[in-house]
């Protein structure tokens, strides 16, 4: 009911805006304009840009050798969504790497993480090629974590030096987050109280990567962009959903260039170069403020700091050539891992008894609340985890078949909680 309600909310505010608009379009910025670096100083600040020759020559080798890895073995997916109420298959084939029993959900559609090397957990992969993928992302995810730390102190430092009201004492604690590799991200108020530190360090963290490739002249049709003219659209705008509040998304870019079109000169353009992949950004449900397009080119990465997913969106520009992707976020698993849907298969289960003298199960309360939380945590189980599963998530078997033995055991519970509603039949009818 809350997403639905929220989807006409977006719906009736994108009509609004297409009507103020008419047959007009809003004015964008690229790096070509006088103005764009004004605009993206003044509007977008929390975008933080990387270049690709300030990442290290050999990380990109790695990322770029196993995103080339992962389409030679057909392990990108296109998602199969639901958008008001409709089924969409996804222009933009996908697959979610990351911590071991973790799940991402996005419109509707859980992913299941092929999880990357972590100590503690025995991963089987399907190939060492699987094997080297999976530890070239997780060190592009280290190396992206402290990017993005940099950044936010970056961030904080700035503003500090243009805010005559802060105070030596939160100067102090500025300086003193830093040290840790902890910054504030609070736009409002650029200094936040110690017992915050733990909560700024994760906000920072990723745990897991959702990779993305799309060759855009393999696609029959491309959504064109609505507000500014920008052209054809891989990804249309958004805010990315179910992350960890005020979280940083960071974004490598590889697109293949030399295998299309070659760019456009851009001198002789208006807009962006259409050949080229760019990301596009707006102040959410704004007609004052221009967009901005910025031209990712191989190996660039870019920093969505703190809040800006939240008063901003953002939107795929397509290019003339493939590209790939890996998107590093602090997904809000709180309903999300192995983990929360253990404890709650657990929890119903306590509902569930065996008599000593006839061996029979039986249950242990008939009380409505009880019942009704052990019948919502079994369609959970079930439309949640073990369907989506089943319809999409072992597409993953191509790289290993780490998630069957916890969905056999999940399978379990749901077997046990299904015995318990012909029990609550026989205990109240008799």
């Amino acid at each position: 009911m809350k997403r639905r309600a929220g989807e006409r909310e977006k719906s009736m505010k994108k009509k609004k805006l297409l009507e103020e608009l008419g047959k007009d379009r809003l004015p964008y910025m690229t790096p070509v304009d006088a103005d764009f670096h004004q605009l993206w100083k003044s509007r977008y600040s929390k975008l933080i840009f990387r270049k690709s020759d300030t990442v290290p020559e050999e990380l990109h080798q790695m990322v770029q050798e196993a995103f080339l890895t992962l389409r030679e073995h057909d392990c990108f997916f296109q998602d199969l969504v639901r958008i008001k109420g409709k089924d969409f298959v996804t222009p933009v084939s996908r697959i979610l790497i990351g911590n071991p029993g973790y799940t991402y959900k996005y419109l509707n559609t859980r992913l299941f993480t092929v999880p990357w090397p972590t100590v503690g957990y025995d991963i089987k992969y399907c190939s060492p090629q699987i094997h080297d993928v999976c530890k070239a992302l997780i060190r592009l995810n280290d190396y992206l974590h402290i990017e993005a730390v940099k950044a936010l102190q970056n961030l904080v430092e700035t503003k500090e030096i243009n805010d005559t009201t802060v105070i030596d004492g939160e100067q102090n604690f500025a300086t003193s987050l830093a040290e840790k590799e902890s910054i504030s991200k609070d736009e409002s108020s650029c200094c936040v109280q110690a017992d915050n530190y733990i909560s700024l360090k994760n906000r920072t963290s990723y745990n897991m990567t959702l990779l993305n490739y799309m060759d855009p002249l393999q696609m029959l049709y491309l959504k064109q962009e609505p507000y500014f003219g920008m052209g054809d659209m891989a990804v249309s705008w958004h805010h990315d959903e179910n992350l960890v509040e005020r979280s940083t998304v960071a974004v490598y870019s590889y697109s293949c260039e030399g295998s299309a079109m070659a760019e456009s000169d851009e001198e002789i353009l208006k807009g962006r170069d259409p050949a080229v992949w760019h990301v596009g950004l707006k102040v959410a449900w704004d007609i004052e403020t221009p967009g901005l397009a910025m031209p990712l080119h191989q190996g660039d990465c870019y920093l969505m700091l703190d809040d800006l997913n939240m008063t901003h969106q953002h939107c795929v520009l397509a290019g003339f050539s493939p590209r790939f992707s890996s998107t590093h976020r602090v997904a809000d698993c709180s309903r999300g891992t192995l983990e929360y849907i253990f404890g709650q298969c657990e929890l119903a289960l306590q509902n569930l008894q065996t008599d000593l003298d006839s061996v029979a199960l039986s249950l242990k309360s008939l009380e409505t609340a009880v019942i009704k939380q052990v019948e919502e945590i079994h369609n959970e189980v079930e439309f949640e985890w073990l369907r989506q599963f089943w319809f999409q998530g072992k597409r993953y078997l191509k790289c290993t078949d780490w998630w069957l033995k916890p969905i056999a055991k999940l399978e379990e519970f749901w077997r046990k909680m299904e015995i318990m509603q012909p029990r609550r039949c026989k205990s109240i009818f008799g």
